[in-house]
Order: C-alpha cells, then structure tokens, then sequence
C-alpha cells in the first residue's frame, strides 16, 4: 500500500499589515479629539449614585432695559423684590436671571445680591450666538 502525502495548502491571516492601520486610526483619532474642543478645561467629575432633579418650576427674574422687574411676568418694583422673591422661591427651587442686553452691571449685581443674601441658586439666562 502506497501512502501518498496530500498537499493541502493552510489559510493564514497576516496580522502585521493590522498593526500599522490600527496605529494610524490611533493617531487619527487622538489628534482629532485634541482639536475638537481646544478651550475646554478637562475635570475629572466626583461620581454619584443618584441625580438631583429639580423638583419645582424655576422663578424667573426679568429686568428690562427701563430697570423694570419681573417675577414670573409681573411687574415688581425694586423695593419689593426681596420679599416677593422669598415668598415665590422654596427650598429647591432655582431663580433664573433673564436681564436685558443694554443693562448695566451694577443692576445685575444688585440682583445677584439679593440671590446671595438669600442663598438662592441663581442661574443667568442667555441666548447662543
């Protein structure tokens, strides 16, 4: 009995040329990440288990060019501001400051005051570009 040999031919995968693309990707993708957003300052963030949500509606605060106020779309005047937002904000609750364009800083800060002897979390509202 003859006992031949078979020539079979095996299939081989070269993996080297893989390296090289996938160094290239790398590199890619790192140089694009880096000019995404260039003046971003990187936090590493504290973790949490659960999200606070806000619970209530946000007051909102309008001051208009002419230095009038409004909580809510009604008319306040300054003198009155404190209290009416005392009684308007909860515990939870968030004041959004919606001033006009041609408002001056110092009106500005003298709402923020009022947020900060209250310790009210206040958030500026404005619009994108």
């Amino acid at each position: 009995m003859k006992l031949r040999r078979r020539h079979t031919s095996q299939a081989e995968v070269v993996s080297s040329p893989l390296n090289d693309i996938m160094f290239f990707l790398l590199l890619f993708f790192l140089i694009v990440s880096t000019l995404a957003s260039p003046k971003v300052i990187k936090v590493l963030l504290p973790k949490a288990e659960a999200a606070q949500s806000a619970s209530k509606k946000p007051v909102t605060i309008t001051v208009t060019a002419e230095k009038k106020y409004f909580i809510d779309n009604q008319e306040v005047p300054f003198e009155s501001l404190e209290q009416r937002l005392q009684s308007s904000v909860g515990e939870d609750a968030t004041v959004v400051i919606r001033p006009s364009r041609e408002l001056s800083v110092q009106d500005l800060v003298d709402v923020l005051q009022i947020g900060a002897k209250n310790n009210f979390r206040m958030v500026l509202a404005t619009t994108r570009k």
